[in-house]
């Protein structure tokens, strides 16, 4: 493979990645995240670990141009010095958190007390120049939550639900009546699929709680063991697989007097709550048939639980969820997503504010009659907007990349993964006439702005700079325009020989990998270019920032259009690009990816010729409820959905090299998966390889793994493709 054009540094800087890529956790250590505004904007609350190899988190204030230290684990007497609770540990697998520390916080309504947990223990910190202090509490703590007037603390411990004073006065106002209820905890289908990590939500008056109440007992029971610690009990856990019971859902009202009223609604036309909150106009929730087609916001009667519909929506398919929908405005007009045809748009009061073509992708908050979101005309990016009556609509973020960001009293802080990897930037004055040319977070990272700018400062990263440096050449492919990326070596010249060519594909629901912005996927597929390799990164139908239209084309089927895009994609991309060797391309990719790569071996043996695939759902039958469901429906109803997209009953198709790689821990994705398939495939005489990773979940911890796991793949995928492909 022509190694001795490889320079020496090219050549070191490729060795050294995948370690870096380990040990920076895939580069979002030391990157300032979870952030929160004073309603005064004059200060900005985050989250950031000690650097881009830490892992421990702190928390940081920044005000007036200055970043100041509020609270350090290594610094408390007592902290981290106790066992993590094992409802924070599922939280925190649910939401792929990778460090530790400090990784989450809430604070009151004028972000002058935070509270936050330390290896269960209650913590809190103002932030007016005062040190973190411990709080009393009843037993392991998990997601405290300060009351609005920031006089209360509401936690959950051993599932019951707690509030406690800052004197360490505590009253339980729910006790779970048994091992499978839980008062404050969202439930596995909404924090896996739901985008609803909370279970609990305080009243403006800090006098009462809106507190979801789960009962796991309809739910299948699945066993978890550890086969490298046989000494180790099995650990059992609640599992909703596809066309199986879900866990209970109610919600009460509770007083911190001790009054207890239940929300009223059909629970069982609407088993899931996807959404809920309590604003100045009363508790609003959101709710979602089984079936996932009608999706109804409910005003609660706070004095007697009774609900009104507020707005239903419905779709032939699946009702999008919107992260941070439905909200209010001051005004009480409600702030939902409607889909026409080929956009998603931003209502509020029923009046659509974005135009045709912008696609709405999250609300990120409302202050006053001003909505903060998030939406892309382009899919390669996506912005920060904001839309208040008499301003009109407008774009927060300048620079090209993907960003988020929060906003409050007039600041905006914009958080974005650029081509220069990750920027934090705070935007001063960017209120109703000043936004209008606001700066990105590039702007934030010291870029020159255009004149009129508001101020901006930014937020400093303490991220490794990846030793490798992403080379996308980005590509429209075919006649459905697939967004893809071609990554070549550094080292190669145009014309000089055939590259073995490997795609780099997610292709599902919920992620994106091509997009002008550099992320850790962008720098391994980079590695892996620089190991010899022509990588082709696209993203087919399903994936977002499309539309509706582009979404719901794979109803029913999860296969068949993903895979054809691939298939397309390469082709298109050897017809632009002549070194690309059709007769040596390989496949790799990670949970809906590795479902892809082990589906591209087994139908189009004569286009893929290896692939390696890791935590691959390969029967759709076991997985979640809400999440698989919503594309292939119930399978007591659509059977053959499931049968046409899951691998199993087709490994007799197997003629190519395939590596399959799985977690045994895995909760998300079952070992079970990867397991049951081998066993077809061995009793179908279909050669094949498994690397089971003993202890590991769907996102592996262990630094050496993950490093290592980069390494054991090239190999794989080279020594398949016959030497075609030499070890750089």
């Amino acid at each position: 493979m022509h190694s001795s054009t490889l320079t020496s540094e090219q050549s070191t800087n490729s060795a050294d990645f995948p370690s870096q890529f380990a040990r920076s956790r895939r580069f979002s250590l030391g990157v300032p995240r979870h952030f929160t505004v004073s309603p005064d904007g004059r200060r900005v609350l985050f989250v950031r670990t000690g650097s881009g190899t830490d892992p421990v988190g702190r928390l940081w204030q920044y005000e007036d141009g200055t970043e100041r230290l509020l609270a350090d684990p290594a610094l408390l007497v007592g902290a981290g010095s106790g066992a993590i609770p094992e409802e924070e540990r599922l939280r925190r697998e649910r939401a792929r958190e990778r460090s530790v520390g400090v990784v989450s916080y809430a604070t009151d309504d004028a972000a002058r007390l935070v509270a936050f947990a330390l290896s269960g223990a209650l913590w809190a910190v103002r932030t007016d120049g005062g040190t973190p202090f411990s709080v009393p509490a009843a037993g392991p703590v998990v997601d405290p939550r300060p009351s609005p007037d920031g006089r209360y603390i509401a936690y959950v411990s051993r599932h019951c639900f707690h509030v406690v004073d800052l004197t360490g006065a505590d009253r339980q106002l729910a006790r779970a009546e048994g091992p499978e209820i839980s008062y404050g905890l969202a439930e596995y289908a909404a924090a896996e699929s739901m985008h609803r990590s909370r279970g609990y939500w305080w009243a403006p008056d800090s006098r009462h709680v809106l507190v979801a109440r789960v009962d796991t007992s309809p739910v299948e029971r699945r066993y978890l063991s550890d086969p490298a610690d046989p000494t180790k009990p099995p650990q059992a856990i609640r599992y909703p697989a596809a066309g199986t019971a879900n866990a209970e859902v109610t919600l009460e009202l509770l007083s911190l007097e001790g009054e207890r009223v239940e929300v009223e609604w059909d629970r069982k036309a609407y088993e899931y709550v996807v959404a809920a909150g309590w604003d100045a106009h009363g508790p609003l929730v959101t709710v979602q048939s089984r079936d996932q087609r009608i999706v109804r916001t409910l005003a609660v009667d706070p004095a007697t639980g009774a609900t009104e519909v507020l707005h239903e929506r419905t779709d032939p398919a699946w009702v999008e969820i919107i992260t941070g929908t439905p909200a209010r405005t001051a005004s009480g007009a409600l702030v939902l997503p409607e889909d026409g045809g080929d956009t998603r748009y931003l209502t509020v009061g029923g009046q659509r504010v974005t135009p045709e073509g912008l696609q709405l992708c999250a609300v990120l908050g409302v202050e006053g009659e001003r909505v903060l979101f998030t939406a892309s005309d382009d899919p390669l990016e996506t912005h920060v907007w904001c839309h208040e009556p008499g301003h009109g609509l407008r774009r927060l973020s300048r620079e090209p990349g993907r960003y988020t960001g929060a906003a409050r009293g007039g600041t905006v802080v914009l958080a974005g993964l650029t081509p220069r990897g990750n920027e934090v930037g705070v935007l001063r004055g960017a209120g109703a006439a000043g936004a209008a040319g606001a700066a990105g977070a590039a702007g934030a990272a010291g870029a020159a702005g255009a004149a009129g700018d508001p101020p901006y400062q930014a937020l400093t990263s303490l991220a490794e700079e990846p030793s490798i440096t992403p080379r996308p050449v980005h590509l429209t492919l075919g006649e459905r325009k697939l967004r893809g990326v071609l990554y070549l070596p550094s080292w190669h010249e145009e014309g000089t020989g055939k590259l073995p060519v490997l795609l780099d594909p997610y292709g599902g629901p919920g992620m994106q990998v091509v997009g002008r912005a550099r992320g850790w996927f962008t720098c391994v597929s980079q590695w892996f270019a620089e190991q010899g390799f022509a990588v082709l990164a696209v993203d087919g139908r399903g994936t977002p920032n499309r539309g509706p239209a582009w979404d719901k084309t794979i109803h029913g089927d999860q296969l068949g259009p993903a895979l054809e895009d691939q298939v397309d994609a390469l082709r298109a991309a050897a017809a632009r690009c002549g070194d690309l060797d059709l007769t040596r391309v390989a496949i790799r990719g990670w949970s809906f990816g590795g479902f892809l790569s082990a589906a591209a071996v087994l139908y189009h043996p004569e286009i893929f010729h290896a692939a390696v695939a890791g935590a691959p759902p390969t029967d759709m039958r076991m997985y979640d409820t809400h999440w698989k469901e919503r594309y292939l429906g119930h399978p007591e109803e659509q059977p053959g959905n499931y049968e046409r997209t899951s691998l199993i009953g087709h490994g007799h198709l197997l003629s190519r090299p395939l590596l399959l790689v799985h977690g045994l821990a895995d909760d998300n994705v079952a070992a079970a998966h990867t397991l049951r398939f081998s066993a077809e495939l061995l009793a179908a005489g279909k050669p094949h390889s498994v690397l089971p990773l003993p202890g590991a979940t769907h996102l592996p911890a262990d630094d050496a793994v993950n490093a290592q796991l980069l390494h054991f793949q090239r190999d794989f995928l080279i020594s398949a493709l016959e030497g075609g492909a030499g070890k750089k």
